[in-house]
Parts: structure tokens; C-alpha cells; sequence
């Protein structure tokens, strides 16, 4: 698990487009871009500018909208600005303006000196805030990087382990082929956003979708297969895991042993697949690909096929109890 260091020259940075773009351009403080946003929460500093500093949530990110910019303009009309320079007085990561608002002289004067960015969005502040909290909590959420490759099959995000030379490159160029996607090769990185969700990229943009493969190099998937055969990001719902066929090993054969796997403190279903020459191991993972979507649904074929071996097993037994062996016979 790393930590990250997130400024506000990289949210200006962040290239987010249709629902998630933020439209934001810095209209001063441009000393102050390299202050570090510690923590993925907004505040509207209303009580701020009216004087109540108690319980003052500085550290956040401040967003002004049309009420707050209405009140900076009356304030600094009447000549009251003992709140704005207060409020300045702490380190405050930014102050965003919403709707194309801006503030006046008064209060960009006491922002610059502060070394205070100001910053600026055309979005309303109810859809800035929503977009603007969804990235920060994905950027701030705990990240593990892993080895191994993400594809998306029929609809389920399959993180394939295993050791190297095993073949996973191998499967999920199969899959690719079949036509699923692939989400990222060899080197994953890994998300948990809000607590209970697994979410998995590729760790690099400039090398994301590219795969290597033993004999042929690297592969280019956008171009051998078309833009239909990647994705950028993809929810973690299964964890294959390929290994060499161990004879003396004992493999569940029924299904109704379910193994996890705790990544980032979420539990995943986890399967252990044997590999050995003849095995059709994108095929299998097909199947339990589509398995996991019945299991989602309510629907478990390993537990009824169970449950109706012992209907049936105690079926038998009362009849034979009843009637006795002879009467069977």
C-alpha cells in the first residue's frame, strides 16, 4: 500500500472528461499550486467569512458558491474584510469558485499574499461537489500494486495470478481473442474505494494495453484487436489463480469449497485452477466467469446439486427404513 502525494497543480492537471470533468483554470495564487491536498473532503466556509472560526475545516478544499460570493462582495463593499484575512491566516489547500464566479480585488490581494491559488469551474456547485468528491475518493483511496493480468469476461472482472511462465499473458490473449477485454497486463494497480469495492488499472497510461508475450514480444492489443477489446479500469470480482498441476495436490471437484483472497482488505472469490497440457484453461475461466454472474444472481449449481444428493440420499434411506430391504428387493 503506498501513499500519494496530490497537489493542487495536479488536480489542475487531472484530464477528466463528459461527467467527470472538473473545467477548472486557476485565476491566482499560482505560488501556492505546489500546496499538498492532504485529504479528500470539501468545506463551504460560510461561518468562516461570518467570523465563527471554531471548528474551522481549513485543511479541506473551500468551495464558494453563489451564496459565499455574494457575501465576499457584500463584505468587502462595507470595507469588512477582518474575516477574509482570517480565514487566509490558516493554510487553506485552495479556494474553488463554482458557476464562473470570481471574487473581488480585495479578496484576491489577501489570497496572493497568502500564496493562496484561487481557482475557477463553470460547473454548478451541486455537480462540482459530486464530481469533484467521486475523484478525490478514488485518488485517496488505499492502492496495492499486483503482478498479474485484469480482463473483463462477460462482464466480470477476473484478476489472473499465477507464477511467471505459467501462462497468464497466454489465457488472456485467448480470452482477448474470444472476445473479451483486457484491462491491464502484468503489472496491476489496485483501488479500494469505499471500503468494500476492488477496482483495478493498468499502473501505467503509456504502456497500458500492451502485452508480452514469450516469442512474439510486445503486443499492441488497441491495434491487433480494436479499441472493443480494452478498458481502462474494471471492478475485481473474481481471482483465478493458474499453477502447475500438482498430482499429490487434492483440487475441489465439486465447487462447494468457496476460497477467497483479501486484497486491500476486501475479500474476493478466489479459484485454483491446475494447468497441464490439454486443459482448456480460457474456456475454463469462460465458465466460471459465468458461474460467478450466477452466483450474483442468487443461484449456486454446486450447493443444489448438494442439497438434492441429500434429499436424495435421505430419501432413500427413509423408504428403505419403511419398507425394509426385503420389500425393495
Amino acid at each position: 500500500m503506498t501513499e500519494k502525494i496530490f497537489t493542487v497543480l495536479d488536480l489542475l492537471n487531472l484530464e477528466f472528461k463528459a461527467h467527470n470533468a472538473l473545467n477548472l483554470r486557476c485565476l491566482g495564487g499560482r505560488k501556492g499550486l505546489n500546496r499538498e491536498i492532504s485529504i479528500p473532503e470539501l468545506n463551504r466556509p460560510g461561518l468562516a467569512l461570518s467570523g465563527f472560526f471554531e471548528f474551522f475545516a481549513y485543511d479541506r478544499l473551500q468551495i464558494f458558491g453563489r451564496g459565499e460570493a455574494a457575501y465576499i462582495q457584500k463584505l468587502e463593499a462595507e470595507n469588512k474584510i477582518e474575516t477574509i484575512q482570517q480565514m487566509f491566516s490558516y493554510t487553506l489547500p485552495c479556494c474553488i469558485f463554482t458557476h464562473n464566479l470570481s471574487p473581488g480585488k480585495t479578496f484576491f490581494e489577501i489570497a496572493e499574499k497568502s500564496r493562496c491559488p484561487i481557482l475557477q469551474t463553470d460547473i454548478n456547485t451541486t455537480e462540482f461537489t459530486i464530481r469533484i468528491i467521486r475523484i478525490l475518493s478514488a485518488i485517496f483511496s488505499p492502492q496495492q500494486t499486483i503482478h498479474g493480468v485484469l480482463v473483463e469476461v462477460y462482464g466480470i472482472g477476473i484478476l489472473i495470478l499465477g507464477d511467471s511462465g505459467v501462462g497468464k499473458s497466454e489465457t488472456a490473449l485467448e480470452l482477448i481473442k474470444h472476445g473479451h477485454r483486457l484491462v491491464a497486463d502484468d503489472v496491476v494497480e489496485m483501488h479500494c474505494v469505499n471500503g468494500n469495492v476492488l477496482m483495478g488499472a493498468g499502473a501505467n497510461k503509456i504502456i497500458g494495453h500492451h502485452m508480452e508475450i514469450r516469442g512474439l514480444g510486445i503486443l499492441n492489443i488497441t491495434h491487433l484487436f480494436g479499441v472493443g477489446a480494452i478498458r481502462d479500469r474494471k471492478q475485481v470480482q473474481l481471482v483465478v489463480i493458474l499453477e502447475e498441476w500438482n498430482p499429490k495436490k487434492m483440487y475441489d471437484r465439486i465447487g462447494t469449497d468457496e476460497k477467497v483472497m483479501e486484497i486491500l482488505g476486501v475479500s474476493i472469490p478466489k479459484l485454483e485452477i491446475p494447468v497441464k497440457p490439454g486443459r482448456n484453461i480460457p474456456v475454463i475461466i469462460e465458465t466460471a466467469a459465468m458461474n460467478e454472474r450466477l452466483k450474483q444472481m442468487g443461484y449456486n449449481s454446486a450447493k443444489e446439486f448438494n442439497q438434492n444428493i441429500l434429499k436424495w440420499i435421505e430419501s432413500d434411506t427413509a423408504r428403505s427404513v419403511y419398507f425394509g430391504s426385503e420389500d425393495i428387493i
